[in-house]
């Protein structure tokens, strides 16, 4: 006989995490056919699935059901939502690679850090300074996947100016959790993160 799931991992806000990562395909399939119509579509379809983002966090603290899943797989679903679209775009010559490499990489330093201090017993919640990253990456990807000028709006130029900061904050909030989580990682400290 099997043990039923924990219905707290099967709550709205976890559901909602999930479906931003279901989305992902959708958004890909779209970029990629990188037409005018199909670029809108695409813009679109990541702009609810980042509306998800703030959707699940809202009702998990009102509904008191905030999760050590939840936790986990938040942020993981935004890094996959995110380094998707930002990988697509380089294939589509609408970003440089190398700001691509560098997001990505410390996405992927900051998901061991949070991995790390799981098997430690520390859950590494977003900061402010994360959850402003993810905000400007996605204000960025938004314009950067209509690319094409609408209305007189240059919308590559835009998400160009908007990843520039994106890149900085990303760069600069990974740097302070390291900073601020280096005790944890020597053993040299036993607070909660």
């Amino acid at each position: 006989m099997t043990t039923p799931p924990d219905p707290s991992v099967l709550n709205l806000s976890n559901s909602l995490t999930v479906l931003r990562i279901v989305a992902i395909p959708f958004i890909l399939i779209l970029m990629q056919s990188g037409n005018p119509q199909s670029s809108l579509w695409a813009a679109a379809v990541f702009s609810a699935a980042f509306v998800t983002d703030w959707l699940d966090g809202f009702i998990a603290r009102k509904r008191n059901q905030v999760t050590r899943f939840g936790k986990m797989l938040d942020p993981l679903a935004d890094k996959l939502l995110i380094g998707s679209a930002l990988i697509m775009l380089i294939g589509l010559d609408r970003v440089p690679a190398w700001m691509v490499v560098l997001i990505v990489s410390r996405e992927i330093a900051v998901t061991w850090l949070r991995a790390t201090l799981a098997g430690r017993g520390f859950i590494l919640s977003a900061s402010r300074w994360g959850k402003n990253k993810t905000l400007f990456q996605a204000l960025a990807l938004i314009p950067l996947t209509v690319h094409f000028p609408h209305g007189g709006i240059d919308f590559q130029l835009l998400g160009l100016v908007l990843l520039w900061i994106a890149m900085i904050l990303t760069v600069w909030s990974g740097l302070l959790y390291f900073i601020q989580h280096y005790p944890l990682l020597s053993g040299k400290s036993r607070k909660n993160a």
